[in-house]
């Protein structure tokens, strides 16, 4: 699936969609394997005209071309990118300050982890390790990771920090998909998920369960049903005003200056789920690769210009 996040990070797939002929281009290379001369035969097109069509598919990040071998030399396959398209048609509320610096950050890039069965780590492609084995999130496959969960402990992130001298920061936004863990899944599993950075308490959110009812949209063609599938999408901002998930749920009274973090700071964000917690139903991050959603740990600096 194809997720774009605004209607002006979809403006080259409209585009790219706007002509029938296109359309049509889309349907014909999900029926089945076809080449660039295959499509100009059955669109009764020229090569010229099939090229241009198949470029801006192709700049939209609609389709692949792949050159493989031919009885009469070297032929161009077209390929679909994407089996689904989700867009966000409502604009995200931004601060009206548009100076930040953003990253993305793999799942399996943590600094340290405590993890506690249930909990396992996995790749695109495979299982890293053993399943309920905590050894398994030291192996270095770990920075391959699209997905890792636990049943309690906590996980810790280095964050990147862009700031330079003058600069104010005046927003932190920090966007994941997550869920609780439960053995096997269970849609309504609450869980009491803690955030804290750099050793400072942000709050908490509670998740209300670990998703399995059907697949996730990322989840690769070969992993279990019974495991994890998908999470919900929340957004941790840290400002002027408190601490919010979201944008209108305030889960504590930690604003931005109560992180004393400038230029020279290192941010370390730390997820936790205590075992002594009133709903301990651990946590599941899922990156680019797993869920619902195509991202990893996305973090945004938000900052001024000191004058």
């Amino acid at each position: 699936m194809l997720y774009l996040h605004s209607l002006k990070e979809a403006e080259l797939v409209f585009k790219a969609l706007s002509a029938p002929m296109r359309l049509r281009i889309m349907e014909l290379i999900f029926e089945k394997e076809m080449s660039m001369n295959d499509l100009a035969q059955a669109l009764g097109l020229t090569n010229s005209a099939i090229t241009l069509h198949v470029g801006k598919l192709e700049e939209a990040g609609l389709v692949t071309l792949e050159a493989v071998s031919g009885k009469r030399g070297t032929t161009k396959i077209v390929r679909p990118n994407h089996h689904r398209l989700y867009i966000d048609l409502a604009p995200h509320k931004d601060e009206i300050n548009t100076l930040f610096y953003e990253d993305s950050i793999a799942v399996g890039h943590y600094s340290s982890i405590d993890a506690h069965p249930t909990c396992g780590i996995s790749t695109s492609k495979v299982i890293i390790g053993e399943l309920d084995d905590p050894r398994t999130f030291n192996f270095p496959d770990r920075f391959q990771a699209g997905i890792l969960w636990i049943s309690w402990g906590s996980i810790v992130y280095p964050l990147p920090n862009r700031l330079k001298a003058g600069q104010t920061l005046t927003e932190i936004q920090i966007s994941f998909e997550i869920s609780s863990e439960c053995p096997f899944t269970n849609d309504n599993f609450p869980s009491d998920i803690y955030f804290s950075l750099n050793g400072i308490p942000l709050g908490k959110w509670i998740s209300p369960g670990d998703f399995g009812a059907r697949r996730g949209m990322f989840s690769p063609h070969w992993w279990p049903d019974a495991l994890n599938q998908y999470g919900l999408l929340k957004t941790l901002i840290i400002n002027k005003n408190g601490t919010f998930i979201d944008g209108n749920s305030k889960i504590s009274s930690t604003t931005i200056s109560d992180l004393n973090i400038d230029y020279n700071s290192s941010i370390e964000l730390k997820f936790e789920v205590p075992k002594d917690t009133a709903n301990c139903g651990g946590l599941t991050l899922f990156g680019s690769t797993f869920g619902d959603y195509n991202q990893d740990i996305v973090v945004k600096l938000y900052y001024t210009e000191d004058q």
